[in-house]
């Protein structure tokens, strides 16, 4: 089977789970051929690729940050075609008209196609007076109604970089057999912008589309720039405004023509079906983890240091690590002797130093005498070190993991913890329930007291905390493997296929035998034709 792999700032470059399920994925299937079409989000990113295994074919990439003028300018007409299908376009985002965001999207991709990059166009004096006229038209919300000049031409920016991927020349074939319109399935590795060119395969091709989403890329824009979440200047409200329509519409969309959609938890599934996903092609496939890496943790007879408390993650504010510092000095005055071990695995610097700060301030250096080193009980170690040379080492240095976040899609730390047999105390935010399953405890977030008395509970009755951990291993490793997520989406590739195909051209999966594809100045395409349908009189 030949598979388009769709990724956004993802495999081959990114590190993090972004990429490892990925890595995970083709690795595990190596009786399939993988093609890699990446779109990359900075230069330092693309400079990190990882190693690839011998059956990706093919990687091609294009950059959603450097500029993409190819230098086309189009003539009266096609100006005239661009003008309507981009008025189509910029309707349905400000009116919310999914119809018409969809015929524009694909009218454009149309003119990409058969004339060359939009970049000018979508720059253009007239883009800038027909978005203007679809913010003024009746339908369009207050917020966007107030939009002003400079928020016109901040957005068209934004919009031409989404836009990107519809003026790629990765859909037809090439010499080399490269092209989304001949592989067999397209499996986009999340919504958004990633899954655009999937849907344009689906659309000008008939390829199958399977799209997975382990977090919902439209709860994600809304937390980053909705929230007040994102780096650097916020966007003003009319920008902020038509970004979130035009995520939405484009969510929509996907939802509307994917095949098949795959998400990785309970969470991004009732995230989907808001959006218009209907449950027949809906699958939940949980992500999959080395649980070998944790083996040694979780098999171990030590359940770890009976008075210290583990948190792992990046530290940055979703995780809300003053909440749990505050919570932690409950801890301390209820049993002195208990310590909190908190290892980052990334961190927002400030943030980091903030939370710092506050543990000096509700912890002093203890000190046996007036000559002694005062310790901290609260301890800000790095994975990786000497000490602690891997996440499983991290895990296991506390009888009891805590997570305090007030943000979640999937919580990775808490199943990696479940691997390592460790007893949980969680905040209900996210998939906690789905992924916990009853093998851990749950209170509400932003509820420091209730984190303490949870926290409390399990580090005075030791039974109870080996209980629930064995539980949860057990959970982890029926639910959580990278086995588990191999053998779902072989099925769902194999199903895909077995539906049929909707090529225009009537074309069949394996209808060309692989030495077809093979790269060499003697492959000829003459030969290479698809078998002749028995029922023509070519045939008879």
């Amino acid at each position: 089977m030949r598979i388009g792999l769709l990724t956004e700032g993802g495999y081959p470059y990114a590190t993090g789970e972004a990429r490892l399920w990925c890595d995970r994925l083709v690795r595990g299937l190596p009786q399939h051929e993988f093609e890699l079409y990446a779109l990359s989000r900075s230069a330092e990113q693309e400079r990190a690729r990882v190693p690839l295994p011998e059956h990706v074919t093919h990687v091609r990439a294009a950059p959603l940050w450097a500029p993409a003028d190819d230098g086309r300018t189009y003539s009266r007409r096609e100006r005239r075609r661009f003008a309507d299908c981009f008025e189509e376009l910029v309707h349905g985002i400000c009116a919310g008209a999914p119809d018409a965001f969809a015929a524009g999207l694909y009218g454009l991709a149309g003119l990409a196609r058969e004339q060359g990059g939009l970049y000018a166009a979508l720059r253009s004096e007239s883009a800038v007076r027909a978005l203007e006229a679809a913010c003024r038209a009746p339908g369009a919300s207050r917020t966007v109604q107030a939009a002003q000049v400079t928020d016109l031409l901040e957005f068209v920016d934004e919009l031409e970089g989404m836009l990107r991927p519809l003026s790629l020349d990765w859909y037809e074939e090439n010499a080399r057999g490269e092209g989304l319109g001949a592989v067999d399935v397209c499996h986009a590795a999340a919504g958004g912008v990633a899954a655009l060119p999937g849907l344009l395969a689906k659309r000008f091709f008939g390829v199958p589309l399977l799209v997975t989403e382990y977090g919902v890329q439209l709860r994600a824009h809304y937390l980053a720039h909705l929230g007040g979440a994102g780096e650097g200047e916020e966007p003003r409200p009319a920008v902020r405004a038509l970004l979130a329509a035009f995520h939405l519409r484009l969510a929509t969309e996907i939802y509307a023509r994917a095949d098949f959609l795959t998400p990785g938890n309970g969470h991004a599934r009732r995230w989907q079906e808001r959006c218009g996903a209907t449950r027949d092609r809906l699958r939940t496939v949980y992500p999959g983890m080395e649980a070998d890496r944790f083996t040694s943790v979780g098999d171990a007879a030590d359940r770890g240091d009976p008075d210290t408390l583990v948190w792992v993650g990046r530290v940055e504010p979703a995780k809300n690590l003053i909440a749990l510092l505050h919570a932690f000095a409950e801890v301390r005055r209820a049993e002195p002797r208990t310590r909190l071990r908190i290892f980052a695995t990334a961190a927002d610097p400030g943030y980091l130093a903030d939370c710092r700060s506050l543990a000096a301030q509700l912890f002093p250096d203890e000190a046996a005498d007036c000559v002694s080193v005062g310790e901290n009980p609260v301890a800000f170690e790095e994975i990786g070190g000497p000490e602690v040379p891997s996440a499983a080492e991290a895990y296991g240095a506390g009888r009891v993991v805590v997570l305090s976040s007030v943000i979640e899609g999937f919580p990775v730390t808490l199943a990696e913890a479940m691997l390592c047999g460790r007893a949980t105390v969680s905040t209900d935010v996210g998939a906690v329930c789905e992924v916990i399953g009853g093998t851990g405890l749950v209170v509400p977030p932003r509820n420091p007291r209730a984190l303490a008395e949870a926290c409390l509970s399990l580090l005075g009755d030791a039974e109870r905390a080996e209980r629930l951990g064995a539980a949860a291993r057990a959970r982890a490793l029926e639910l959580f493997t990278v086995e588990q997520n191999v053998a779902a989406f072989q099925e769902i590739y194999l199903r895909l296929l077995a539906k049929g195909s909707e090529r225009p051209d009537g074309g069949v999966p394996f209808a060309r035998p692989p030495e077809a594809r093979v790269p060499g100045h003697w492959t000829s395409p003459t030969w290479a034709k698809p078998a002749p349908d028995p029922t023509s009189e070519a045939a008879v």
